[in-house]
């Protein structure tokens, strides 16, 4: 009897260990498993890291080699960008730039560039037609936008372009007075602030110079209109 208690303790033991050791075995399995998971996880943000950084890199070296491609650029108001020329010097640039964009597809490209220098006695080879472009093109496309097109102009202004430079010989040949209108170059605080104040009254004297100049164009065709209506009306009668 007493032999027959002690084996099924001895059993009991066995069964106690070995559960234990099943647990234990389980605990194990769960950290590796969380630790498996980790490591992929790590893994998925290093793949991740490096992707972005790779996309970086590939970007960057389309750049350099001339094959990136244009990234859409956002709208910009070039009255407010351009505050160093009046309104009137924005819209004679504008007039200018589409009247050489033969395309009429917002863009001067190589070609109407070429067009233009000779038109303006001044052609240029098809190397220095190409860094004509390069100097102000900001977005690789190998083209000019207006925008680009007007950082022609206040590069001139601001002195940032070579006297041999293409660009310069358009920004002279253009008759489009490119002067200095804003703050820039202002001695001190207070000129600057008396430039501002005047640049901005002449900013509001232009458009309402624009607006009169509307009213009087219809005045003068409502006074045309009726001298016809009369004229007619007396051939009528």
């Amino acid at each position: 009897m007493a032999s027959q208690e002690l084996a099924q303790k001895l059993q009991r033991r066995l069964q106690l260990e070995e559960s234990g050791a099943a647990a234990d075995g389980e605990a194990e399995a769960v950290k590796g498993a969380a630790a498996a998971g980790e490591v992929e996880d790590r893994s998925c943000l290093t793949a991740s890291a490096g992707a972005e950084l790779s996309a970086k890199l590939c970007r960057r070296q389309d750049i350099n080699e001339g094959a990136a491609q244009p990234r859409r650029a956002a709208v910009f108001n070039p009255y407010t960008e351009f505050k160093e020329f009046s309104r009137r010097q924005i819209k004679d640039m504008e007039r200018m730039f589409r009247l050489y964009d033969s395309g009429r597809d917002g863009y001067i490209d190589l070609m109407e560039l070429k067009l233009m220098m000779e038109k303006l006695g001044a052609p240029q080879t098809h190397l220095g037609l190409k860094n004509m472009i390069k100097e102000v093109d900001e977005d690789f496309d190998g083209k000019l936008s207006f925008r680009e097109f007007l950082l022609i102009f206040h590069k001139a202004a601001a002195g940032e372009l070579e006297e041999d430079s293409g660009l310069l010989t358009l920004a002279k040949l253009s008759e489009i007075d490119v002067s200095i209108e804003g703050v820039k170059g202002a001695k001190n605080f207070f000129e600057a602030k008396a430039q501002a104040l005047s640049s901005a009254s002449k900013f509001e004297a232009e458009i309402k110079a624009e607006q009169d100049e509307r009213k009087r164009e219809e005045e003068e065709r409502k006074h045309r209109r009726a001298a016809f209506r009369e004229l007619k009306s007396a051939f009528t009668q």
